[in-house]
């Protein structure tokens, strides 16, 4: 019994001892609600716009968009310094940035399938949170390295797919639409998911307790692009049916 006792211990000290910041998720969270937040009030922002002054949105949408996409990697390289002090208002403004650019898909999702298409991507969003959180931190190892190495590879195939997309559509109009567009947002969809349940598990393997905000940016990152996606077949989903 004493000898099983130990062992016991011993493994749980190997494992707490894997820990880089055994407490960052709980650092973390309220930042990653507090995103949320502001990208909501930035996208009801982005839209309001939209509908009163369409002209004056584009010029301003490519502004933020750029902006965003520096913004992004000068947040991360503050948050992960620990420099939470100076992290936290980059944080903000890109939280807020990040919704203004939303509201153009936001808004065509609401256009092509109604209001109702919005509240089903954010309910499927936070139901995804909650059972990966809860799931996430107790996944083993094993099943751990194999789902992050999965989202990985599945990430990778998702950007050269959306390339493929994008260069397709400038030389051949329509090109990417109906089916392929159904494809790309439904395999967005399963891997953004498989990312949430993988953050919980890499962000204390990867972060110190002190750089909670850049893990908090990357889970931000995660469920955004989770909600875009699940919009995207939202909007496949009816717009082809419309087609047909």
């Amino acid at each position: 019994m004493p000898a099983s006792s130990n062992f016991q211990q011993a493994i749980q000290e190997a494992q707490r001892g894997a820990l880089v910041g055994p407490n960052v998720v709980n650092k973390a969270l309220p930042y990653v609600g507090g995103g949320m937040v502001l990208t909501a009030v930035g996208t009801f922002a982005g839209m309001t716009m939209l509908a009163a002054k369409t002209a004056l949105f584009m010029p301003l949408f490519w502004v933020a968009l750029i902006g965003n996409f520096i913004l992004f990697f000068v947040a991360q390289n503050v948050a992960l310094k620990g420099n939470n002090g100076t992290a936290l208002p980059l944080l903000t403004a890109y939280s807020l940035i990040t919704g203004f650019t939303l509201s153009g898909i936001v808004s065509y999702a609401a256009a092509v399938a109604g209001v109702g298409a919005i509240g089903t991507a954010v309910l499927a969003t936070g139901i995804t949170f909650v059972a990966a959180s809860f799931m996430g931190r107790r996944m083993s190892d094993s099943v751990g390295q194999a789902l992050s190495g999965v989202v990985g590879l599945g990430i990778l195939g998702l950007v050269i797919a959306m390339l493929v997309q994008i260069v397709g559509g400038l030389f051949v109009p329509g090109f990417g639409m109906g089916g392929f567009e159904l494809m790309i947002a439904g395999f967005g969809t399963v891997i953004f998911i498989g990312a949430a349940f993988v953050d919980f598990y890499t962000m204390p393997r990867t972060y110190s307790d002190d750089q909670y905000l850049a893990g908090a940016l990357g889970m931000y990152l995660t469920y955004i692009n989770l909600f875009i996606f699940i919009l995207r077949l939202i909007i496949a989903i009816q717009g082809g049916g419309r087609r047909d």
